[in-house]
């Protein structure tokens, strides 16, 4: 089969063939990969490939699949042959969706939404990661957020979702050519980080009380803006790093409530952590399928583009979401 691997030697991924992976657990299934996405998760490999163990040069990424079972292992009782699905991999893995084929365990697959293929496999890291996050920080109703990075992957949905939960006033970050896209998605407030200071613009904004929550999907210094942007008793969800209240104005005075959020690590946390993948995707792919959220420029690509389009996404910011279409 075709296949897109990673050699942690020389930090380069490629095209080339490779045998078909066999199914590895009595829960797994082998998958007929039809769309994968792109994250920033998967090009920075070099990263966190210490938490994979055994890694070779013939190690395949790719976490967001959307695909058709063609196999499935003896102890598998909730799918069979045929039915169409979408999930998100395990990073530890080997055999991601960046191949024609697949191996996943079965615990955490959802339907395939009648969406488009492509479609639902942009979602799945990006969008499950927004919901759980929202969901984490009591976000229905809530009357402000603070949303840093709202025009990548995570941080789009995340506008779109604090939509739908009714959040009162939607503030993001991000730079000033993309404020049309933000505000198209639902934000209210767009601040342009490299003209403005965004803790006085979130201030001004909120006549001097700060957000009831906020959501940093970009790391750095973020994390800092974020809690200094809280007004009392304000909670924080971050998704790129730890914590460090340390750092926060005044964070133990105000009240300040940090949370961690790392989606994929349900996969190794039991039926309790696989539950909180799978919740999370049910939910958005039934938000999904009503058209209540959608997915913000789109682009499509060949598995031969992937190599390089995973280079590129770290020396860049990507707006919106790339997705490989499997032949």
């Amino acid at each position: 089969m075709q296949a897109v691997s990673y050699s942690p030697e020389h930090d380069r991924f490629q095209l080339g063939e490779q045998a078909q992976p066999q199914l590895e657990t009595e829960f797994d299934v082998l998958v007929a990969v039809q769309a994968v996405g792109l994250n920033p998760v998967d090009s920075k490999i070099n990263l966190w490939q210490g938490m994979v163990a055994g890694m070779t040069d013939d190690f395949v990424g790719g976490l967001d699949v959307a695909g058709t079972i063609v196999d499935v292992g003896a102890a598998v009782s909730c799918w069979q042959v045929g039915d169409k699905v979408l999930y998100h991999g395990n990073m530890r893995r080997h055999h991601g969706g960046f191949a024609q084929f697949a191996i996943h365990d079965s615990r955490t697959l959802t339907p395939l939404p009648n969406v488009a293929p492509e479609v639902a496999a942009a979602t799945p890291c990006a969008a499950w990661t927004a919901w759980r996050a929202l969901e984490k920080l009591s976000a229905r109703g809530a009357d402000s957020i603070l949303i840093t990075g709202g025009s990548g992957g995570v941080g789009s949905f995340a506008i779109q979702l604090a939509k739908h939960f009714g959040i009162g006033q939607i503030i993001t970050s991000c730079s000033a050519a993309n404020h049309p896209y933000v505000q198209s998605l639902g934000a209210d407030i767009a601040i342009d980080y490299h003209q403005h200071n965004v803790v006085d613009a979130i201030m001004q904004a909120t006549n001097q009380q700060g957000v009831a929550i906020a959501l940093d999907c970009v790391g750095g210094d973020n994390e800092v803006q974020c809690a200094n942007s809280l007004r009392f008793d304000g909670q924080l969800v971050e998704l790129v790093q730890t914590c460090e209240p340390s750092k926060y104005q005044d964070a133990f005075l105000r009240g300040i409530s940090c949370h961690q959020l790392s989606l994929g690590s349900g996969h190794v946390h039991g039926d309790f952590g696989r539950n909180s993948i799978v919740t999370a995707g049910l939910a958005v792919n039934q938000l999904l399928a009503n058209q209540t959220i959608a997915v913000p420029k789109l682009t499509t690509l060949s598995l031969a583009e992937v190599p390089a389009a995973l280079m590129a996404m770290r020396e860049q910011r990507t707006v919106g979401k790339l997705v490989a279409l499997i032949d």
